[in-house]
């Protein structure tokens, strides 16, 4: 596909290399050089600079040819207007951020008037995704699939679980068959496990399930901790708004440490029912005087990486349960991890999955085209949803009889109300919603996981 990005921020650069990684024709504009430069050196794709609002460098870069266009600059209204013209240049698809709460209300009339097909906001999904942990206080991340009728949770086994040294096949038996350990990560490497899997200490592992049994698995294996009731936010940005409305309507208690003060009159006004205080969230201090050791759950969201690790680290020194940190270079996820803060989240890696999710779904839009997509750990291994329709050509055949290709597991199947974890027997029927795991793959076609021949 031939795919133009506006704008090579954060964002942009991570949508760009992903894209590109998928064997994308991707063309990035921004009027800044310098971020050109870094793209040209590290990544695939074609550089313009110029303004992406302009017809000529639109034209430029081949608008009228493009699939889709994604308007990702720090400014909505230029995104807004990026793809009002694109789509009038001849543009097929096109994608903007828009970040102001104050659109979101007004985002499906937005969608209508610009032609938009899709409406990213990075701070919601992060947001979002942070709001999901924390309802769920035992796992690291946790990622809804089949329209939440499914849960990824991905869960650190310590020392003293009974899953330690117990292999795959006596998880069902010992302590719950409705869920299905689906991925485990040991050093970094990815295993798409089989029945004499032996699960070590300090492995990470995937449960997959109906989110009541996820919950009672976790119970069992030790992990079960009260709900969180008190939150204490470092940062008072756009994650932080969102967070907080999240937590209100979950019915938890927020309080945001925010350091500039006209923000936490403009909070104070927008959340009612959360606690702004306005201090230096950094220094102990200002931590320990609004009872940090008193809190369920700490959330570093400010815009420096640093800060956010090294707020975390000390909130987890002083026994805070679910402590999470924001933080925007992704390569040092797993290593951050490894130093006891339970879950990091990144709103550039959240946006590119979704983005990913609707480029694939665009490549084989008359085929089955992905519903959900999860990448586990970096680019090693991805969660995929997939709709069988009327194209699917392995219905009603027997597990056992499909040959899949290497390094697949049909994790899950979900017919209307009933979650299947699938055994030999089992089959695929149009309209389930089926969950892999895949590992080193990329597909953008359901009927891709059957290996030549493996549907006779």
């Amino acid at each position: 596909m031939k795919i133009i990005i506006i704008g090579d921020g954060k964002v942009g650069y991570t949508l760009a290399e992903n894209l590109s990684q998928e064997d994308n024709d991707v063309t990035i504009i921004d009027k800044d050089p310098e971020p050109l430069r870094k793209a040209i050196e590290y990544l695939d794709v074609m550089c313009i600079r110029g303004n992406g609002v302009s017809t000529k460098i639109l034209m430029e870069a081949g608008v009228k040819d493009a699939d889709l266009l994604i308007a990702a600059t720090t400014s909505d209204e230029m995104n807004m207007v990026c793809c009002l013209t694109a789509k009038k240049l001849g543009a097929q698809h096109t994608i903007a951020r828009i970040r102001d709460p104050e659109y979101a209300s007004e985002l499906s009339a937005l969608k209508r008037d610009l032609g938009l097909d899709m409406v990213i906001n990075p701070e919601h999904a992060c947001a979002n995704e942070i709001g999901r942990v924390l309802s769920y206080p035992t796992a690291v991340s946790v990622e809804p699939f089949a329209k939440g009728k499914v849960e990824l949770a991905e869960l650190k086994v310590v020392n003293g679980m009974p899953l330690v040294g117990m292999k795959l096949k006596d998880v069902s038996a010992r302590i719950s068959s409705s869920i299905l350990i689906g991925a485990v990560i040991r050093d970094d490497e990815v295993f798409i496990p089989k029945g004499d899997f032996q699960i070590k200490e300090n492995d990470m592992i995937y449960v997959i399930g109906r989110p009541s049994s996820v919950y009672n698995f976790c119970s069992r294996v030790g992990l079960y901790r009260e709900k969180v009731k008190n939150v204490m936010i470092i940062g008072g940005g756009r994650i932080a708004y969102y967070l907080a409305q999240y937590l209100e309507e979950a019915g938890m208690k927020a309080k945001i440490i925010e350091i500039d003060k006209n923000r936490c009159y403009e909070l104070s006004e927008l959340l009612p029912n959360t606690l702004i205080i306005n201090g230096d969230g950094s220094e102990e201090s200002v931590l320990n005087s609004e009872n940090l050791r008193g809190m369920d759950a700490f959330v570093a969201v400010t815009g420096r990486d640093e800060e956010n690790l090294l707020t975390a680290l000390y909130a987890k020194q002083c026994g805070v349960h679910k402590v999470i940190a924001k933080i925007n270079r992704v390569n040092y996820a797993s290593m951050i991890k490894d130093m006891g803060i339970d879950s990091v989240v990144s709103p550039k890696q959240i946006t590119a999955n979704g983005i990913i999710r609707y480029v694939r779904g665009l490549k084989n839009a008359m085929g089955n085209p992905v519903e959900t997509l999860y990448k586990i750990i970096g680019d090693k291994a991805e969660a995929i949803e997939f709709v069988a329709n009327q194209s699917t050509k392995f219905v009603n055949v027997p597990l056992h009889d499909l040959k899949l290709r290497d390094g697949i597991l049909v994790a899950t199947i979900v017919r209307k109300s009933e979650i299947i974890i699938p055994h030999g027997k089992d089959v695929i029927k149009p309209g389930d919603s089926v969950i892999l795991i895949v590992k080193d793959k990329h597909f953008s076609d359901f009927n891709d996981i059957i290996a030549p021949g493996g549907a006779s």
